[in-house]
Formats: C-alpha cells, sequence, structure tokens
C-alpha cells in the first residue's frame, strides 16, 4: 500500500492547483496519477507542459495512444496500462491490437507495429537504439524527427509510469474494466 496522497484540487500544494485545474478541463476529471503527481508541483508542471506539446506533435491520438500503452506495458505501470487501454479503444485502435500492446507483442497494424516496437525497443536499450532499430521504423513511412518525438512521448509516460508505480493510486471505476496485472 502506497504512503502517498492523491490530491484533489483543494488538497494539493497550492502551485500544483492550477495545473490539476488544466488537467481536469482536458480529462473532464483528475485522474487518480495526476492526484499524486500533485504532491510535487515541478513534478505535475513538467508533466503537463510535455503532455500538452507530445499531443500538439506531428503524430495523431491513435498513434499517441499506441506509443503511450506500449510505454505503459514495458514499465509494467498497472494503472497505466488500465488508463491507456481506454483512452486506445475510443481513439479507435482495434481491439486485437490493444490487446496485442498489452500482452507485449506487436499490434497488426503496420504503422503501429512500428511505433510499438521503437519505443519498447528505446525503453528496453535505454536509448541505444540502432541502425536497424531506426530503420525498421524509417520503412514504416515515418521520418527521421518523429523518431526523436517518440522520445518526447516516452519520457511524458515515464512520469505516469514511474509516478503510477510508486504511488500506487487506486484505479478509477472507468477503468476497472481494463485492469491488467502484466500478463
Amino acid at each position: 500500500m502506497s504512503t502517498f496522497q492523491v490530491h484533489t484540487i483543494d488538497s494539493a500544494p497550492e502551485h500544483s492547483q492550477p495545473v490539476l485545474r488544466q488537467i481536469q478541463q482536458t480529462f473532464g476529471f483528475v485522474p487518480n496519477v495526476a492526484g499524486a503527481m500533485a504532491e510535487s508541483p515541478v513534478l505535475i508542471a513538467a508533466f503537463f507542459d510535455l503532455f500538452r506539446k507530445v499531443h500538439a506533435g506531428t503524430f495523431n491520438e491513435a498513434q499517441i495512444q499506441t506509443l503511450l500503452l506500449t510505454n505503459a506495458v514495458t514499465n509494467a505501470c498497472a494503472w497505466a496500462v488500465a488508463f491507456h487501454t481506454a483512452l486506445a479503444l475510443n481513439e479507435g485502435l482495434a481491439p486485437a491490437d490493444v490487446e496485442a500492446i498489452r500482452a507485449g507483442r506487436s499490434p497488426a497494424d503496420y504503422q503501429h507495429a512500428a511505433l510499438s516496437r521503437l519505443t519498447k525497443t528505446a525503453i528496453e536499450k535505454r536509448g541505444h537504439l540502432d541502425e536497424r532499430d531506426v530503420s525498421a521504423f524509417l520503412e514504416a513511412g515515418f521520418r527521421r524527427d518523429q523518431v526523436l518525438e517518440v522520445i518526447a512521448v516516452a519520457a511524458a509516460s515515464t512520469m505516469t509510469n514511474y509516478v503510477g508505480n510508486i504511488t500506487q493510486p487506486p484505479l478509477e471505476t472507468q477503468f476497472h474494466a481494463h485492469v491488467w496485472n502484466g500478463n
């Protein structure tokens, strides 16, 4: 059991409250992992700034959710896997592709598979991608700058995944259908 508080807007440190309000406007609620992040005004502000930049980048939302779900699985963050499963399905990812990612396999969709493989490989190799890793991504129709953009998405999700693993926030009711046990 975690000893970290999951803050509400009212209980959060003063400098975290404006960011939690923005998160609430974005999602319609404050996800529990964000409430846990709010303990650190520095972390929650850095996370939300990067979150906005990632979602304004060159990847569409389905591609971003492919990356975020893969990262959550690779970092073994049960909270984030459930959350991003719901978002991936909402963004139109095929249920079979979502299940493949949750099981640590590549999705059938060619571009989503390339995204998933690159981000998983980058995490597992701690950024030491070789030319084969990059070439496979480029052959799927992506650009060199997008290799680096994958790193920005990984940075944002690493914040969420690590906070989820450390603080163990409760999973919101609306994500219970997507509970993940690491298998």
